[in-house]
Formats: C-alpha cells, structure tokens, sequence
C-alpha cells in the first residue's frame, strides 16, 4: 500500500511521526513536570504557567507561520522550504532540551517561545513541500497516511510517556523526545538531492492539526 507513495512524501511523513512522537511523549504530563520541577507541588500554580505557556505557544506560532508562509511562497524552489523544517525542527529539540534545565517559569516561557518559533518555521514549509509532491489522484489517502500515522506514534507515545517519567524520570523522557525530534530534522536531508529550483507554481494548504499542545 505504500510502495505507491513517493520518497519525499514519505520522508516528510515520516519526519513528521519522529517530531510528533517526541513530543507526545511529555505532552499529556507537562503539568505534571511543571507542578515537580517549577513550583515544588503547587498544583494551582502549575495550572496557571501550563495554561500561559500554551498561550504562548498557540500565540506566536500564529502570528510568525503567516509572514514564513508569504516568504517562502516568494522564494523559488523547495531547498528553502527544506531547510526551513529542519531549522524549525531543531529548534523544537532545543527547547525540549531546555526543559531539562528548567527550574523557574520563565524559563518553561521562554522554551515555549523557541518551540512555537520552530514550529512556526516547520508548519508552512512541511505543507508547502507536501502539496507540490503529493501523487495526483491520491491526495486523501496520502493526507490521511500522515494523520493516521501520526495519531498512532502519538498514541503511543502518550501511553508509555507516563510510565517512562514514573520509572526514569522526566529527564530520561525530555531526551528521548529531544533525540526524536533532532532525528525529524535530519531525515529530510535525504532527500536534499531531489530538490530543485524549478518555478513554485503549486497552491498552498491550510495548516492541518499536528496534534501539538503547547
């Protein structure tokens, strides 16, 4: 069934599934960590720099995906693209990273700013690059392969997410997440060589939900 997808669809699903894994891992017991790790147990307090940093999450990767969106449809070719979802990638792994070292709130504020800024980066080229490759004539299947898959990592990752934290530590579980994501950055390197600078005269599409939570 998926012989018939092409290699850079496949690639960018697949970059996509190590991302969104990573970060499932943590996402269902962020407030978990923030009530041990930031506010020593106060649950109420945990609440409220959880809920501000999905704020600030949701608030700036909508503002800054729109001006990289008209950039990126200004600019020939799809190596920019290419590098803006690795850039926006590794970014995402160092703010995961940053969790690791964080101790006050606004050090969780300003991880969430370098994740929504990554992301920012990532959303409108993932779907750039994914309209102009997508095989004519399986465009549902194939945008719902990556939903799919995507649903079953985070499933899955969600699940064992908990269990990790409670047997290692949240330490053991924001490295894990941080190498997944660093992994969904450098996958798309190999397919680096197809690209081209050929004119960019394929439509855009809506951003699609990727599951992120903060």
């Amino acid at each position: 069934m998926f012989k018939s997808i092409n290699k850079v669809i496949k690639i960018l699903i697949f970059s996509d599934i190590l991302l969104l894994t990573g970060f499932g891992f943590f996402t269902p017991i962020f407030a978990i960590f923030i009530a041990q790790r930031i506010t020593a147990g106060n649950i109420i307090d945990a609440a409220k720099i959880a809920g501000f940093s999905m704020g600030i999450y949701w608030a700036l990767k909508s503002i800054l995906q729109i001006p990289f969106g008209i950039y990126l449809d200004k600019t020939k070719g799809d190596k920019d693209d290419l590098w803006f979802i690795v850039i926006g990638n590794v970014l995402a792994a160092l703010a995961v990273f940053g969790y690791i070292f964080s101790s006050l709130p606004w050090h969780i504020y300003l991880c969430q700013g370098v994740y929504s800024f990554g992301m920012a980066m990532n959303i409108p080229a993932w779907c750039a690059i994914f309209t102009r490759h997508i095989d004519k004539g399986k465009e549902a299947f194939e945008w719902s392969t990556n939903s799919t898959l995507i649903g079953i990592g985070a499933a899955a990752s969600g699940a064992l997410g908990g269990i990790i934290a409670a047997e290692f530590g949240f330490n053991v579980l924001f490295w894990g997440a941080g190498v997944f994501a660093l992994a969904s950055a450098f996958l798309p390197f190999s397919i680096y060589k197809i690209f081209n600078s050929k004119d960019k005269g394929f439509s855009r599409t809506p951003e699609i939900n990727k599951f992120q939570q903060f």
